[in-house]
């Protein structure tokens, strides 16, 4: 087990990202989901986890009010955080030089060059 957690460095920003951030919240949800789909019906949970039903109208309201506050507002920001991590992964992707590199070049390219003396 302390090999693996150790081992959680030399995965990718996206990976590490989904093992660490985004699988807590993942069964956070899946947990209200499947409560609320036992307790109400699994259609009724699903209604309410994408928003078709207020949660006032549940039979359970503390379990309903969870998951409709958790579909509203925690699997967009699972989504906007995946491809935000997608989106700098190919950004990264493209980058071929370091940016010392490129700083470097730019301040050599800024030095004026001395100019032979004219006949």
């Amino acid at each position: 087990m302390r090999r693996w957690w150790r081992s959680r460095d030399a995965l990718s920003r996206v990976r590490r990202w989904l093992l660490l951030r985004a699988l807590p919240g993942v069964l956070v949800l899946v947990v209200l989901f499947l409560v609320n789909g036992v307790l109400d019906g699994w259609v009724s949970a699903y209604n309410l986890l994408v928003g078709i039903d207020s949660p006032g109208n549940a039979k359970t309201k503390w379990c309903a009010w969870l998951l409709s506050v958790t579909g509203w507002a925690a699997v967009p920001a699972f989504i906007g955080g995946f491809v935000g991590y997608l989106v700098t992964q190919q950004i990264d992707s493209h980058r071929q030089n370091d940016l010392d590199v490129i700083l470097a070049e730019l301040r050599g390219a800024s030095v004026p060059t001395q100019q032979p003396p004219g006949p």
